[in-house]
């Protein structure tokens, strides 16, 4: 396969690559398919890709503090950096979609192509082991960003910065609710909004709370212009 060539890794399992860019509206459209989708792998690679950012923030950066260690992780790991990521390797061309989720050009879907790419993380640590996904999210995760993100300390948390200029200027704090959760328990998402004096200012979905109140956090500074 090409994406074997741009990866620089040749896999023994070709189905185990196969099972990664498998997303689950495609097999409503081929039940005989004897592959299931990515979500198991995906949910592997999140606890890799997890696993392989907290080693290298620890042996990297012994300075900072465990808190620091939590915001850069988040920055790095959400959504968005993965979806840069699966861009640059050109993911949405391999992957297997229905056709109506190419109508709704899936090959593009932020979310999708995030999955894909922690599938691929847990494709690679099961066919390669730990050294090979190591070296693959160093160079195809990371890159530079990583250490951008840390020398210039832009993981400060939404969510800190929320609440220091309510207050710093009202003497108040604001509150999170979980305003749904949906999906398998494996694989649970969440919707959560930010209020103050009983007013949503700010909404966001994750897969974890902790990832909602963030971005629930950054749309409320959005919304009131306070700088990012």
């Amino acid at each position: 396969m090409k994406l074997e060539n741009v990866i620089g890794i040749q896999f023994k399992n070709k189905e185990l690559l196969k099972n990664a860019l498998v997303h689950r509206s495609y097999l409503n459209e081929n039940k005989t398919l004897a592959l299931s989708s990515n979500e198991k792998l995906e949910f592997l690679g999140d606890s890799v890709l997890a696993l392989i950012t907290s080693i290298y923030l620890y042996q990297k950066y012994p300075q900072l503090h465990e808190g620091e260690y939590t915001n850069i992780k988040a920055a790095i790991v959400k959504t968005e950096s993965l979806y840069q990521a699966a861009q640059k390797l050109q993911l949405g061309q391999y992957l297997y979609l229905s056709k109506g989720e190419e109508k709704n050009n899936g090959r593009d879907n932020q979310s999708i192509l995030a999955d894909c790419l922690e599938a691929l993380i847990a494709a690679i640590f099961l066919d390669q082991g730990f050294k090979s996904t190591w070296r693959f999210v160093l160079k195809f995760v990371f890159g530079k960003k990583l250490d951008i993100i840390v020398n210039n300390r832009l993981y400060s948390s939404a969510k800190n910065k929320l609440q220091e200029y309510l207050q710093s200027r009202y003497k108040k704090l604001p509150e999170y609710k979980i305003i749904n959760q949906y999906g398998p328990e494996h694989k649970k998402k969440y919707e959560i909004g930010v209020f103050f004096n009983k007013k949503g200012i700010g909404y966001g979905r994750g897969k974890s709370k902790k990832q909602a109140e963030e971005k629930a956090a950054l749309i409320a500074l959005q919304k009131m212009k306070i700088p990012v």
